[in-house]
C-alpha cells in the first residue's frame, strides 16, 4: 500500500489534513466497489505524538514523528496553520531534526497551504517552485528568496515535491495525486462523491473573478455579474452590458473596471473560459461548449482556451474528464 503521512502540530488547520485524507479514502472506496484492494494507507504524525489539537479545537491522535524513520513512506505532507502555530512549528527542535531525514525517504513530499514554510525554513525548498496561500506569498518570498513562489497556482509539482495553495486546494492536489497513482476515472469518481464543482488543474489561478466580485458586497455590479454568469451564451459586449446597467458605455467601462479590477471584456472572457472548463470535464463536444459559453465558432474558442491555459480544449477534456 501507498502510505500517506500527514505531519501535524498544535494549532494546525484541520481542513488541510481532512480534505486530502478524504480524497485518498474516497479512492480506496472506489477501488473496493470494483473488487480491488485499497491503495492508500493514511497516517498522522506529530513531533511529540499523542493527541494534537487543531485550530478548531478538534483533536486527533498521532504517532511520534521519529517513529517514521526507516519506514517505507509514499507521500509525506506537512499541513499549514495561522502565523502563531506555524512559527512555533518552524522552531520546534523535534520537527527540525526529523524532517530533513524523512523527505529523502518518501516517494514524494510536500505541503498543504502555509506548511511549505516549515520545509523552506529547513532549506528543503531552495531552488524549487512552490505554491502557497495567496495571503502568505509575499511573506514567504521575502523570508526565503531562494524559493520560487508561484503566487497564483492552485498547486505545483516540481519533481518529487508537491505543494498546494490555501486550504481547499489540498483537495485538488490530492485528486491530481490519485489521477497519477491510479487513473483519472477514479479521481473523477472521488470528485463527484465529494460534490466538487469541478476538478481544478494546478495552473488555474487561486483568484476566481466571480468570487472576488461577490466578496465586494458594496459593488454596484453584483446583480449584473450574476446575470452575466447565467447568460454566458448571450451577446455580452460593452454596449449590451452598459445598457443593462443603465450607464453610458464610457461610464460603464470605467466604473466596472474600478469595481472588479478587470475590463468588462476580460472579465466576461474569464467567466466564459471557467464555465467551459466545467463543461469540458463533463465530456461535452467542443462545438457545444463553445456555443453554451458564447465563444463560438469553435475555432475562436480553441484559440482563446489555448492562449489562457496553455493546452487545447480537447487535451483538457481528456485530462480532466469526469465519467458519469
Amino acid at each position: 500500500m501507498h502510505r500517506v503521512v500527514f505531519i501535524l502540530y498544535p494549532g494546525f488547520e484541520l481542513l488541510d489534513m481532512a480534505g486530502p485524507a478524504s480524497v485518498f479514502n474516497g479512492a480506496n472506496r472506489a477501488l473496493g466497489q470494483v473488487g480491488k484492494a485499497p491503495f492508500y494507507q493514511i497516517s498522522l504524525a506529530s513531533p511529540g505524538g499523542g493527541e494534537v489539537a487543531s485550530s478548531t479545537g478538534i483533536s486527533v491522535q498521532t504517532a511520534r514523528l521519529d517513529e517514521l524513520r526507516g519506514q517505507r513512506l509514499g507521500t509525506l505532507l506537512i499541513v499549514g496553520a495561522e502565523s502563531g502555530p506555524l512559527q512555533a512549528a518552524m522552531a520546534d527542535p523535534e520537527l527540525r531534526a526529523a524532517l530533513p531525514g524523512l523527505t529523502p525517504e518518501a516517494e514524494r513530499f510536500g505541503s498543504v497551504c502555509s506548511g511549505g514554510m516549515v520545509l523552506a525554513g529547513l532549506g528543503l525548498l531552495d531552488g524549487r517552485r512552490v505554491a502557497t496561500h495567496w495571503d502568505a506569498c509575499a511573506r514567504f518570498q521575502a523570508h526565503f528568496p531562494d524559493v520560487n513562489v508561484d503566487p497564483e497556482a492552485l498547486y505545483v509539482t516540481d519533481g518529487r515535491l508537491w505543494t498546494s495553495a490555501g486550504v481547499t486546494t489540498g483537495i485538488d492536489m490530492a485528486l491530481a495525486m490519485v489521477a497519477r497513482d491510479l487513473d483519472a476515472g477514479i479521481a473523477g469518481e472521488v470528485a463527484q462523491r465529494l460534490v466538487l464543482y469541478a476538478r481544478r488543474p494546478g495552473h488555474q489561478s487561486q483568484f476566481s473573478p466571480l468570487l472576488s466580485a461577490q466578496a465586494r458586497g458594496d459593488s454596484p455590479f453584483v446583480a449584473l455579474i450574476g446575470w452575466i454568469q447565467a447568460n454566458l451564451h448571450a451577446p455580452l459586449d460593452v454596449p449590451a452590458l452598459a445598457d443593462r446597467a443603465g450607464l453610458s458605455e464610457r461610464s460603464f467601462h470605467r466604473k466596472f473596471t474600478a469595481a472588479t479590477g478587470q475590463t468588462p471584456a476580460h472579465f466576461v472572457e474569464t467567466l466564459r473560459l471557467d464555465a467551459a472548463r466545467m463543461l469540458l470535464s463533463r465530456g461535452l463536444p467542443l462545438k457545444q461548449v463553445a456555443t453554451q459559453v458564447g465563444l463560438f465558432p469553435a475555432a475562436r474558442f480553441s484559440r482563446l482556451f489555448q492562449k489562457r491555459f496553455g493546452l487545447s480544449p480537447g487535451t483538457y477534456r481528456e485530462m480532466h474528464r469526469i465519467e458519469p
